[in-house]
């Protein structure tokens, strides 16, 4: 049993990028997508917002991921993990803490995400640490590239 002894949490790099994977390659129904999530595709965003990701690490090992951006005006979450053995010990929410504090320093007054509602330990996490569900808006995509497909990883 995992505690939260010893678990740094600390900006994302690059060089972070094989054990993130492995870690989000082990989430049961957590999707990667074929080129957001590729190591050039994570290169790109954290080139992009390069003090807002977080990793929480225990003794070299990747426990939890967030990577976090921003518009200028809202942040937003993305593949938010806590390896199952790390759960409900306080990782999830000192990453989220720590992300929220890098988006303040640049100015961002708001974050948003999206749990798909299947998730349902996503979605419980969130809704116990004080995040508001929106149910006046409605969530929309369009995809510019066919060939960036999601899989979802199957337990």
């Amino acid at each position: 049993m995992a505690g939260t002894m010893g678990i740094h949490i600390r900006e994302m790099v690059l060089a972070d990028y094989d054990k993130v994977y492995q870690l989000w390659s082990g989430i049961e129904g957590f999707g990667i997508r074929s080129i957001d999530d590729s190591r050039e595709g994570v290169e790109r965003f954290l080139k992009r917002n390069p003090t807002t990701s977080v990793v929480a690490e225990q003794n070299g090992r990747i426990v939890g991921t967030i990577l976090c951006g921003h518009d200028g005006r809202t942040g937003f979450f993305y593949h938010v993990c806590v390896a199952k053995s790390y759960r409900n010990r306080g990782v999830g929410h000192r990453m989220a803490h720590f992300a929220m504090l890098a988006l303040q320093e640049e100015g961002i007054n708001k974050v948003s995400l999206v749990a798909f509602k299947r998730n349902t330990v996503g979605n419980e996490f969130w809704h116990n640490v004080g995040w508001t569900e929106r149910s006046d808006m409605n969530y929309y995509d369009f995809v510019l590239n066919e060939e960036n497909i999601t899989r979802f990883n199957e337990g």
